[in-house]
């Protein structure tokens, strides 16, 4: 029997190595080094962070846009998705394709059709300037961080929950509704139960992407400072290794 486990276990160990060696040359090794960095300056980092105006500007803007675009994916997303899951009619798969298809777009990719709708030399400025209004442009703050990242955010969303949506049982929505539920009571009994988890993996996954969106902001971030470009900044301009560790 011994002679028997031992290749195998061999075996799994040579298998796992070079997932381990991944591992920890791409994840463990660049996390103890970020926790590294700030703790040869003691607290002082982590303090400038919460203390200095622009760093914490900087996080509170990025997780108010984060929380946003979280919130708006997340209902945008499951109306679509439950939609698209319950409604059968011609065209369905390439409405589904067309709504996915910046799944495949790089972030400054993303920025850039922002600008080419609210830039200066933009869809938006042209029209407004047509009707006398002036050149209208808001793809370099808030508004066009926003939607840009609601534009990236929401194809994962729609796939997610049009795939979740699907499978779920159809028959507890109609033994509810042969109770004499309303849609109201259907949704908040039914489709939010089972969806539950699909909105918090969801959920997290598109907070996450927008806390850490680099392409995007990079592209239009010059009237509003994200965290993302502060680090950039802080490691790339000024070469203050141990801040922009702090900030990550």
């Amino acid at each position: 029997m011994r002679h028997g486990f031992a290749p195998s276990r061999t075996l799994l160990l040579a298998c796992a190595a070079p997932a381990v060696a991944f591992f920890a040359a791409f994840w463990l090794l660049p996390v103890a080094l970020l926790l590294a960095l700030p703790a040869a300056k003691g607290w002082a980092t982590y303090f400038a962070v919460l203390t200095h105006a622009r760093y914490l500007q900087s996080l509170l803007q990025t997780l108010g846009l984060s929380l946003a675009v979280t919130l708006a994916t997340l209902v945008l997303g499951a109306l679509v998705g439950i939609t698209l899951a319950r409604q059968r009619f011609r065209g369905r798969q390439l409405l589904l394709s067309l709504l996915t298809l910046p799944l495949s777009f790089p972030g400054v990719i993303v920025g850039f059709f922002m600008i080419l709708l609210g830039g200066r030399q933009g869809l938006v400025a042209d029209l407004s300037d047509q009707l006398g209004l002036g050149r209208t442009t808001f793809a370099y703050g808030l508004t066009g961080l926003f939607l840009a990242y609601l534009y990236f955010s929401l194809p994962r969303a729609i796939a997610t929950y049009t795939a979740a949506a699907g499978a779920m049982d159809a028959a507890l929505e109609e033994a509810a509704r042969s109770l004499g539920a309303s849609r109201w009571r259907v949704a908040r009994d039914v489709w939010l139960p089972e969806l539950a988890a699909t909105t918090l993996a969801c959920g997290a996954i598109v907070f996450a992407t927008a806390m850490g969106a680099f392409g995007t902001a990079f592209t239009l971030a010059s009237k509003f400072e994200v965290l993302p470009i502060t680090i950039y900044n802080e490691f790339t301009n000024y070469a203050n290794f141990a801040l922009a560790a702090s900030l990550s």
